[in-house]
């Protein structure tokens, strides 16, 4: 039987992480199997001698436990990537994770591990995210961060995105599906940077994996384990975030949802979790009262709308500048984008205009061609809203 080490020199120290970590990586064992074969067999390194007996009985031929070339490699990967292994009982571990039946027993770490000892607020919602819910996500994290809280989420798109970004300053866990120096989607790039120097990225997964479709479930257990409870701001009916609220009801943590027009398809995930129990949030006061273990310091957080009255650059009809010209494929990109921001709750035209990042003059005039389409609706006061 082969046993460490053979080819690669580690120092004596850090010979148990070594192990402990080409056990969790071998073929089939998964964190139940490798806590069970801890308890069985006492150490990592017997329980490598005895994987391939069990393996062999269990019916398994031609097993080999991870080489040691692999766990070798990742751990270098880690260095280079100022990454940090954080394994179950190490000084800096999230005691609170392990509630979950099936807890990763080690985590990648880029940033600021101390975050781990603060009481976590999981911020979790859809990717093609409304303007609405951004804004609300973003004023959620805020609060939370200013009352205490980090607020932990998964680096999508959307009300991920918001919520980081928002709570960059005060504090943010961002779980990654992939390993912790893949940075998955790549328009989070940037983000990424500024949470491994303010806040922390963590990951179970090993170094260099590219995330795929089957991990991100299990990036939403760790959220919702590291959590204390999970606030849900936008999601379908059937969405990943959804998959997150069970994960947070089976480690018994709250789940906490913000309501949405019943015509929105991204509320319908959140009003179905307020029918069936989950506790409705209009503001971070709510978030807080639902925990109950800090105080609350944060205001009411009411989604105003703009008076267009007292809003000189406001534009109107007969002001409203000639149309530029451009591509059809540009046309039809900035038509998607607006939609994607509109919901059917009505929102205010500048402040659609702001949230997109665009000018009046390039915007407004979409606005008016989707609008004789029939895709969006002007109300009283100039609030758009999609019609489907």
């Amino acid at each position: 039987m082969e046993r460490f080490p053979t080819t690669h020199h580690i120092p004596p120290q850090d010979a148990p992480r070594f192990h402990h970590l080409r056990l969790l990586r071998s073929r089939r064992v998964g964190p139940a199997t490798y806590r069970r074969l801890l308890a069985e067999h006492g150490t990592a390194l017997a329980a490598l001698d005895a994987l391939p007996d069990i393996a062999a009985a269990a019916g398994v031929s031609d097993y080999s436990i991870c080489p040691e070339g692999v766990v070798a490699a990742e751990l270098k990967a880690g260095q280079k990537a100022g990454a940090q292994l954080l394994m179950q009982g190490d000084p800096g571990w999230p005691a609170v994770i392990d509630d979950l039946s099936d807890a990763p027993p080690m985590l990648w770490a880029i940033g600021q591990i101390n975050l781990l000892q603060r009481p976590m607020i999981a911020m979790v919602g859809a990717r093609n995210a409304s303007s609405l819910g951004t804004r609300m996500a973003k004023a959620l994290a805020a609060d939370l961060t200013a009352a205490g809280f980090v607020v932990v989420s998964g680096l999508a798109r959307g009300i991920d995105a918001a919520a980081h970004h928002a709570a960059l300053e005060g504090g943010t866990v961002a779980v990654q599906a992939g390993g912790v120096d893949v940075i998955y989607p790549r328009e989070n790039s940037v983000l990424a940077q500024q949470i491994g120097a303010q806040g922390l990225r963590l990951s179970e997964m090993p170094m260099g994996l590219q995330p795929q479709a089957r991990h991100f479930p299990a990036r939403n257990r760790i959220i919702a384990g590291l959590s204390r409870a999970v606030v849900i701001v936008e999601a379908a009916a059937k969405s990943g975030s959804l998959i997150t609220a069970r994960n947070a009801l089976d480690a018994n943590r709250d789940v906490l949802a913000v309501p949405g027009h019943p015509f929105d398809a991204r509320a319908a995930g959140c009003n179905m979790l307020i029918r069936d129990g989950a506790t409705l949030i209009r503001c971070a006061a709510d978030v807080i009262e639902a925990v109950g273990t800090l105080p609350c310091a944060a205001p009411e957080l009411p989604l105003r709308m703009p008076d267009h009255s007292q809003t000189p650059d406001h534009p109107q009809a007969p002001d409203r500048p000639p149309k530029p010209q451009r591509g059809l494929r540009e046309t039809a990109a900035l038509h998607n984008l607006i939609l994607n921001r509109l919901g059917v709750s009505p929102m205010a035209e500048d402040q659609l205009i702001r949230d997109l990042g665009g000018a009046a003059p390039v915007v407004a005039p979409a606005l008016v061609d989707l609008e004789l389409e029939g895709l969006i609706a002007r109300s009283a006061g100039g609030l758009l809203s999609r019609t489907n």
